[in-house]
Order: C-alpha cells, then structure tokens, then sequence
C-alpha cells in the first residue's frame, strides 16, 4: 500500500498529459501505450505460464481488419474494438487445444507461421480486405484514442498485479517451472493454458482494431509485422518476465530510447536498439525489475510480497 500514491500521482499525471502535451506527444503516448497494453497481454502466457511463442501478431493483424471492417461498416470505433477482441479471442480457442500441445520452440514457430498463414489471407482475400491496397478509415480524435489506450493499458496493469497476488497465478507459475509436475500435484494444466491464451489474445486484438483507427489505415504489411512481435517480446524480456512492473517498465523504457535514437540516429538506430538490449540481456538476464528487486532497491515492489509475509508470520507463530 505503500506504493498507492505514488501509483495514483502517476495516473493523474497522465490524464492531464493531453492538456500540456502537443500533437507528437500525443501520438507517442498513443503507440508507448498500445505496447504496454500488448507487453502485458504478451507477458500473461509467456511470462507466467512460460509459452513464449511469435504469434500475438496473428490476433493483433486480425483485430485490426476486423475492427475495421466493423468501422468502415457503421459501427462505432469503440465497439468495433471489443468486436475485434472478441474475435481474436475466439481465434485463440481454435488454436488454443491444437497448438498449446507443443513446447518450447515447436510452439513458438508453430505460432509464427499461424501468423504468415493470417497475413497470406488478409492479401489474398482482397474482396473483403482490398489486399495490398488496404482498407482506409476516417482517423479517430488523438484524445479520445488516447484516453481508450490509456485505460486499456492501465486495466492490463491492474489484472496483472491481481494475477501476480492470487493463487490462479501461483499455478501459472508451476506451469511454467515444469508442467508435468504442476498437472501432478492438481493442477488443471491444460484448462488454465488454454483459458490464459484465450485471455491474452483479447486485448492484442482491441489494440489492433485502436491502432487501424489512429493509423486510419490498415494493410497486412501493417498488421502483421513481424516487427511489432519482436519488440513487444524485447519489451517483455528487458524489463521482466513474469512481473507485475516488468512489461511497463521495457515497454517504456524501450519506447523512449528507439523515439530519441531514430530521431538522431536514423540510419544506425536499430543495430543500436539492439547491441542495448544484447549488453542488458548479458548483465540482467531476467530483466531490469528482477535487478532491481534482487539488489533490494526500496522503490521497487517485491513480487508476491503478501506471500512471502505470510510464510514470515507462520514461521513465527511455530
């Protein structure tokens, strides 16, 4: 609790952002804030349950031609997202019983080409998508869209620390350590893989629908970038997998330093994106909050903290 004013100091903080920031600010916050949203979603099945896998980007291209379609049809842009999440979601379950049969990097790829095999459709079926020509909508308010993002990202977060702080994420991490271990001792593995992919896939989906709206257009190059996928997972991995801070803090991290490098180092900025990752992978390899919660930095929160108080309080009860 000690860490609630600050928190809420923060999200104040953000809400008066549009009111001081300019037009560049604004759609820097709107695309850092869609990261965060797909690092935290990214984070739920790769960090906690441990499937790292390529294929977000399949329900994030998906989200967006549906939302789009949904737009372009009448549909107000807020509701055509939840369509969009909707579907990816309903994706996730056709592909969930199938594809979470596989481990390691037999699910990683096999979730890459999932998402190759959506990008050959978006293109080839160009009577509804318009294929490589694309679809193009009339472009949202930056303000509304970056209140939408906003909470989005700020209610991904929240269920995260909630899931770090129950026993739905506990068993997450028993999956994750070894999962023929986890099934033994009652743990309904493949339920609670299948419900978390499902669940993961909802807001990579609403954020494709939200990013197609600021963009106010979509093709499958954009959709499904494989770009998009590799640095949510970079995000992931530089600030931590399978924390409560980790994604908000890669993603922001992450966000800040590609705007300054491209700006000033355009035709390097990638190759030197990637030596920053390669030197914090090498000396932090689980991650900047890991680090920081290993060296005992005050301003950081101890992951599951309440458990660890409370094997303290019945060790000295005994």
């Amino acid at each position: 609790m000690r860490f609630l004013p600050l928190s809420i100091l923060c999200v104040a903080a953000l809400a008066v952002l549009p009111f001081v920031a300019g037009s560049y600010g604004m759609s820097f916050m709107i695309q850092t804030l869609i990261f965060i949203a797909l690092a935290y979603s990214w984070n739920l099945i790769g960090g906690y349950a441990g499937y790292t896998h390529f294929g977000q980007v399949a329900f994030f291209g998906l989200g967006a031609y549906v939302g789009s379609l949904a737009v372009l049809d009448g549909t107000h842009w807020l509701v055509a997202s939840l369509y969009a999440g909707v579907a990816a979601s309903l994706l996730a379950a056709v592909l969930g019983g199938v594809m979470l049969r596989l481990k390691g990097p037999y699910f990683a790829i096999g979730m890459f080409g999932i998402a190759r095999v959506c990008e050959s459709l978006a293109l080839g079926l160009d009577n509804i998508t318009q294929g490589g020509t694309g679809l193009y909508l009339v472009v949202v308010e930056q303000l509304h869209l970056y209140y939408a993002v906003g909470a989005i990202a700020l209610l991904m977060v929240l269920a995260t620390w909630r899931l770090d702080s129950s026993r739905l994420g506990l068993q997450l991490l028993s999956i994750r350590e070894d999962e023929t271990a986890a099934n033994a001792l009652g743990v309904r593995t493949t339920r609670l893989k299948i419900g978390t992919f499902v669940a993961s896939a909802f807001v990579p989906g609403v954020c494709g629908c939200l990013y197609a709206c600021y963009l106010g257009y979509i093709d499958p190059a954009t959709a499904f970038a494989p770009m998009t996928e590799l640095t949510v997972i970079a995000m992931v991995l530089l600030g931590g997998m399978g924390t409560v801070l980790g994604p908000l803090v890669g993603a922001a991290l992450m966000s800040v330093v590609n705007e300054v490098l491209w700006a000033r180092l355009p035709e390097i900025y990638l190759a030197l994106v990637g030596v920053i990752i390669l030197i914090a992978v090498l000396y932090m390899p689980r991650g900047i909050v890991n680090y920081a919660q290993r060296r005992a930095w005050r301003w950081v929160p101890v992951a599951r903290g309440h458990l660890r108080r409370m094997a303290q309080r019945k060790k000295e009860a005994a």
